[in-house]
């Protein structure tokens, strides 16, 4: 569908949702009135952008903790919902995500619309590795799959041991994952003496986190097990999360604009759109749900947009980055600025380090120090001193020049640092705690 046209429709649905959620959400008409805004001005997609308040998901926390279980933006009787889904929880309380029959429907069509956009069919059978517990993306998975009658395989996260062999045995195509449960689990398999570059797989889906889009975090996924690399993200408080979805073409995240609308901002203002290709925060709108819509959802997701043609023919616009960092994760070393995502990026350019590694943030004396703990491959030649030293200063060397900033570096062996089943911890910031402790006599 041509973009103007598209785009018409989507502002009619956005005055459709607009209207139903002042009308019928306390949530929301609390907060329109707030901000004095009220739907009827709006009148076109540049009016949403800079008229509607954005909503954040401590609002939504904060307004379930007021009014339990679902908080105040439900929008259908508690007897029609019909699923119940949350975020982990990891930094305090989940936050619930209800259903009705009839998003739970429309999530399904969607889901397979995305998994066929990424080249998944009857032929295929998929390894779901992943959590299926409150968070979204393995019954999400679940129903792209039997959407485009595609074999399920819900096998879960852990176990990789028994995850490896069953895959090699069931003959799984397509595995669905995060990028940094597929890294552990190609570290384990070659452990165990596997060809990982003959295994049945033909196709990796990456969920959950920044890496898939990640240059050198795709290489080595791609070339380790033998895959073509898709990548497919949003986050759950958006579902039908997989919005965002590679094509084979392998140039970027389609974004489903008529799903879910979506937005690049300034990143000090989210009334204000980025220009296309300029990097902002990614602020999504729901298009097609009653129960718990979200409108101008800060995602606090970064990316950059762009409208250029797709050799696959579709004509919606893509992210030609995915989703590669998150503004909140965004770290202060010294007055510098850096991701953790640029970190793992560079780690992987330097021949010897692992795909394991956690960056330590103290502060000395005042200052920061940033230390990069990372494990080296296994495959290499030797282990002693002045090797490990030589390691460490490519590798402090090429941050250096990638990031303005100076981190100690420490090579571990391999298999030291805690693995994990879903999204990895990549930062422990001490720093607070540095400055508490020095406060008291």
């Amino acid at each position: 569908m041509p973009r103007a046209e598209r785009e018409a429709r989507v502002l009619e649905r956005v005055q459709q949702q607009l209207h139903y959620v002042y009308e019928n959400l306390p949530f929301y008409r609390q907060h329109y009135d707030a901000h004095g805004f009220r739907p009827e001005q709006v009148r076109s997609l540049a009016d949403f952008t800079a008229r509607v308040p954005v909503i954040t998901k401590a609002m939504l926390r904060d307004d379930q903790v007021l009014h339990p279980p679902f908080g105040s933006y439900l929008g259908v009787d508690r007897d029609q919902v019909v699923r119940v889904h949350g975020s982990s929880g990891t930094t305090g309380k989940p936050t619930l995500y209800a259903f009705s029959a009839a998003d739970w429907e429309h999530t399904a069509q969607v889901m397979g619309r995305a998994f066929a956009v990424a080249g998944v069919g009857p032929q295929d059978t998929a390894q779901l590795a992943t959590v299926f517990s409150l968070f979204m993306g393995g019954w999400g998975a679940l129903l792209g799959c039997q959407r485009v009658g595609a074999g399920a395989f819900p096998i879960g996260a852990g176990e990789t041991e028994r995850q490896i062999e069953l895959m090699y045995r069931v003959g799984s195509t397509v595995l669905v994952t995060t990028p940094t449960y597929a890294l552990h689990m190609l570290e384990v398999a070659r452990t165990l003496g596997y060809d990982t570059t003959r295994s049945p797989l033909r196709l990796g889906i990456f969920i959950g986190e920044p890496g898939a889009a990640i240059p050198a975090t795709r290489r080595v996924l791609a070339d380790g097990w033998g895959i073509d690399v898709r990548d497919m993200a949003t986050t759950s408080e958006m579902t039908p999360w997989a919005t965002n979805v590679e094509c084979s073409a392998g140039a970027g995240v389609h974004v489903l604009q008529d799903e879910v609308w979506t937005e690049i901002v300034d990143k000090n203002d989210s009334s204000v759109p980025a220009a296309e290709g300029v990097s902002g925060g990614v602020v999504y709108t729901h298009l097609h749900r009653d129960s718990q819509p979200m409108i101008r959802f800060y995602s606090g997701d970064e990316s950059h947009m762009t409208y250029e043609p797709c050799s696959c023919g579709r004509s919606y616009p893509r992210l030609p980055q995915g989703i590669y960092g998150r503004l909140d994760d965004m770290l202060i070393i010294r007055g510098a600025n850096v991701y953790p995502s640029q970190v793992q990026r560079v780690l992987l350019e330097v021949p010897g380090t692992g795909v394991e590694f956690v960056i330590v943030l103290e502060r000395q004396q005042s200052l920061d120090r940033a230390l990069v703990r990372v494990e080296h491959d296994p495959s290499w030649p030797a282990d002693t001193p002045a090797l490990r030293e030589d390691l460490a200063g490519r590798v402090r060397r090429k941050l250096k020049l990638e990031t303005n900033i100076h981190f100690d570096v420490e090579i571990l062996a391999p298999n030291t640092l805690e693995r994990a089943v879903s999204k990895a911890r990549r930062v422990h910031d001490l720093r607070e705690a540095g400055r508490l402790s020095a406060a008291t006599p």
